[in-house]
């Protein structure tokens, strides 16, 4: 099974948070408080987006975090990769030379072609697409934003 940490959902439930509101700066307490995440949770989720540049921090006396783009303009792969790394589902996804395996796998560029499509669907996602309500009977997926053809190798 595939799964992103509970850091990183307890990020996309922040984001969405300040993507639906309508402030344009928030404290963290206040984001704590609005969606229900404990205060230290929150605070190490607000430094791993800010260190990643999804939002920014400013001091003093109305500061806060506020998104550092548009929620329309951030994609939900930027989001997973600032609190994750590199998105792949092998270790040959993200660095050819991690794999003790790599000279006898013949499967190697099939996985690529993978996390390449998997990549390809998370930046084709937005935090606001992400962060609009909808119900179960609505979701599907954008399959026209994802290539459909299979590579060759993959056709057999």
């Amino acid at each position: 099974m595939i799964r992103i940490s509970k850091l990183t959902d307890y990020a996309f439930i922040v984001l969405g948070h300040m993507a639906r509101g309508r402030a344009e700066v928030y404290a963290a307490a206040e984001l704590a408080d609005g969606t229900g995440i404990a205060m230290p949770t929150v605070s190490k989720v607000l430094k791993s987006l800010t260190r990643a540049g999804v939002v920014r921090s400013s001091r003093g006396a109305h500061g806060g975090y506020a998104l550092s783009r548009p929620a329309e303009e951030t994609s939900v792969a930027t989001v997973i990769y600032a609190l994750e790394g590199p998105i792949a589902i092998t270790e040959c996804g993200v660095d050819d030379h991690r794999c003790n395996q790599s000279d006898s796998c013949h499967a190697q560029g099939n996985w690529s072609v993978i996390n390449r499509a998997i990549r390809n669907a998370l930046e084709s996602v937005s935090l606001a697409e992400l962060s609009r309500p909808v119900a179960a009977e609505e979701i599907s997926i954008p399959l026209h934003r994802v290539a459909r053809r299979r590579p060759a190798e993959l056709a057999e």
